[in-house]
């Protein structure tokens, strides 16, 4: 069963202006479920916990669930969680999350599972039972399809994430408005907010769960740019490989995990600064490489990054 901490209605309020009651009530009412939630864990022998029992304060659910019901948890976390990651966004609660509490509850655990080499180098400080567990994607979800790449006459650029990463395509910005005075294109943004830039070439789309393929569906090419440093190498590739499993050729960062995922000029383009504009007018131009480069990304995250390949090493964490 999945016992998230947040209502959906909660949730959709969280990073919005004002509301501040609403969103008072939905931590308490998280918090209250938590704890009735302890009441019917005797009939468990795992429990799975991703990133953390609640969102702020210490770790005092895990420690009950470990140390006094005497379960087996199961702690997955695909971010470099135990540091502070503060933007505007979450300033006011980011001493309250308690980013120390990651390394108490990696040693209660039964099992840690981390998504790359990075975040189990970490754990391992901690635990030696720790699984590498990759960050996949369901290719069965809502009719997932491939994209047929076909002539346009506008090729259109498209980056995805959250109001918390939109900082990371201020990276590249300037390339784009680059490469958009030689080239017809498009920046499609895909996010819970809108960016900032006021450009004629960018358009917005709200991020929609139910829309969500379909609107990837109308990117060419994919962005994934990030800084070097410690919380970046700490992620798992989620973008990359979601354009990859679409059949959409992406240009990323060589950060972190990317250097593994991405295979540079077969399933896709490794750049650094100075090389996005070679990257993505090489595929703007040629058609034939974005149909090659997104079927072999298609094909390495249906081998490597799916969800049904990686079924039995999922499984496995709750085998001994």
């Amino acid at each position: 069963m999945n016992y998230p901490f947040l209502s959906q209605k909660s949730w959709a309020i969280l990073y919005k202006k004002g509301n501040q009651l609403s969103k008072i009530a939905g931590v308490l009412s998280g918090f209250l479920k938590r704890f009735l939630l302890l009441f019917s864990l005797s009939k468990y022998d795992y429990v799975f916990i991703h990133r953390e029992a609640s969102p702020i304060g210490p770790p005092i659910f895990e420690w009950v669930i470990a140390k006094i019901l005497q379960k087996k948890i199961i702690y997955d976390f695909d971010d470099s969680i135990w540091l502070a990651n503060t933007s505007s966004a979450n300033r006011l609660v980011a001493k309250l999350k308690w980013h120390a509490k990651v390394s108490s509850i990696c040693k209660w655990s039964h099992k840690i599972s981390c998504g790359n080499q990075y975040l189990m180098t970490y754990a391992k400080q901690y635990n030696p039972n720790v699984v590498f567990n990759p960050t996949t994607i369901n290719l069965n979800y809502q009719n997932h399809q491939k994209k047929n790449h076909q002539k346009t006459e506008e090729i259109i650029l498209g980056w995805t994430g959250s109001h918390s990463t939109l900082k990371y395509l201020d990276l590249i910005i300037d390339e784009i408005i680059e490469i958009a005075k030689g080239y017809k294109i498009k920046l499609l943004v895909i996010c819970n907010e809108r960016p900032e830039y006021q450009d004629d070439f960018i358009e917005y789309i709200k991020w929609s769960s139910k829309t969500e393929i379909n609107d990837l569906l109308k990117i060419d090419i994919g962005l994934m740019p990030l800084t070097e440093d410690k919380w970046s190498n700490g992620k798992c590739g989620f973008k990359a490989l979601q354009y990859m499993s679409l059949g959409i050729p992406c240009v990323v960062s060589p950060v972190g995990v990317n250097n593994d995922i991405i295979q540079n000029k077969k399933n896709g383009f490794l750049a650094k600064k100075g090389d996005w504009v070679i990257s993505l007018e090489g595929l703007i131009k040629s058609i034939d490489l974005r149909q090659n480069i997104g079927e072999n990304g298609f094909d390495f995250v249906q081998k490597k990054y799916s969800t049904q390949s990686n079924a039995d090493n999922f499984l496995s964490l709750f085998l001994s």
